[in-house]
């Protein structure tokens, strides 16, 4: 199944979704590719936001936004994707989780991929409209990404 439609399923059944990940075998390969994909899909939503900011004050031109926008979703988060997830591994074992580390990082990495069309709506909102509307959607997104997160994380450790 293509990744844009494990994507759409994924909002309905994020379970099954991630149990078909981990019975087609789990590789770390394509869990770093969710990942990168994720991140780049993420920069790329910030791009409306870090507009807008430039526009509104000229002191910090947009490429230098951009350039720290690069840095911080391209090679900064997947470090510290990399530590969430054994962190959550952690905990899950602490409560009877019989997943691997391979599994934990594919659960966070996988619901990452599939929030990201929703970053990039959350990011055009931000840079088209701003203030509260902007705040709401990204807090319905990071509640998603908690429950698609949460549903991946209890398959993942499922054993």
């Amino acid at each position: 199944m293509s990744v844009t439609a494990d994507i759409l399923r994924t909002y309905r059944a994020p379970r099954a979704v991630m149990r078909r990940h981990l019975s087609s075998g789990a590789r770390d390969d394509r869990a770093l590719a969710f990942l990168m994909a994720a991140c780049l899909l993420i920069f790329v939503s910030q791009w409306p936001s870090l507009a807008r900011a430039a526009h509104l004050d000229p002191s910090i031109p947009l490429d230098a936004r951009l350039g720290g926008a690069l840095l911080a979703m391209l090679f900064m988060l997947p470090l510290i994707c990399y530590a969430i997830a054994a962190v959550a591994h952690l905990l899950a074992r602490m409560v009877g989780g019989r997943g691997s580390w391979l599994s934990a990082r594919l659960a966070l990495f996988w619901s990452m991929l599939a929030i990201s069309p929703l970053m990039l709506l959350q990011g055009a909102l931000a840079g088209l409209v701003g203030g509260a509307v902007s705040v709401v959607t990204g807090i319905v997104v990071l509640g998603l990404f908690l429950r698609i997160w949460g549903a991946a994380m209890a398959e993942a450790e499922s054993g």
